[in-house]
């Protein structure tokens, strides 16, 4: 069995929304990188972000 790449938190300090460029915050128990200002989260899939608005889960 293979364990899955862990996302780097280093990473938070470059990568911001793509849709309104604002910071995003690390959600550990879902893999997801959450941008509250445009209410998506944004999948971590092998340890690496996935940065597609297509790809985002809306937030309620």
């Amino acid at each position: 069995m293979t364990e899955t790449p862990e996302f780097d938190r280093r990473m938070l300090e470059a990568l911001v929304c793509p849709v309104t460029h604002s910071a995003l915050h690390y959600d550990q128990e879902r893999q997801e990188l959450v941008s509250r200002s445009a209410k998506l989260a944004f999948p971590i899939r092998g340890g690496i972000p996935i940065m597609l608005v297509d790809e985002a889960r809306e937030l309620d």
